[in-house]
């Protein structure tokens, strides 16, 4: 099993979680972060560490999000490993509280 990252990290893209991961599965996109599923070890670290619980169990994942664990396969085979804790986006704390975020999920790697 693997973990998922979810809509509510999308225009916020914290990375507590990354500075916790041992194995390095987090990838780094524009304005959020996919796990590897084939790098993810379970080990759950991650979870607690995100600000807004957007990392979830593949089994526990909430049905409305269903379609992020493709969407984390995908991006983690495109992006480049975030093995760092940065800072989050500049509007991270105002985008935090936001629902329905799909539609602003940038499917660009981070460059840098």
């Amino acid at each position: 099993m693997t973990h998922v990252v979810a809509e509510p990290c999308v225009a916020c893209k914290f990375t507590d979680c990354v500075a916790v991961c041992p194995v390095d599965c987090f990838h780094e996109g524009i304005n959020f972060l996919a796990i590897d599923p084939d790098t993810c070890i379970d080990c759950g670290l991650c979870v607690p560490e995100c600000p807004t619980e957007a990392i979830f169990a593949e089994d526990d994942l909430p049905e409305k999000w269903s379609e992020y664990v493709q969407i984390n396969a995908k991006y983690a085979g495109d992006w480049p490993v975030i093995d760092a804790q940065k800072a989050p986006l500049p509007e991270a704390e105002d985008m935090k509280e936001v629902d329905a975020k799909r539609e602003m999920l940038d499917p660009n790697a981070f460059a840098g």
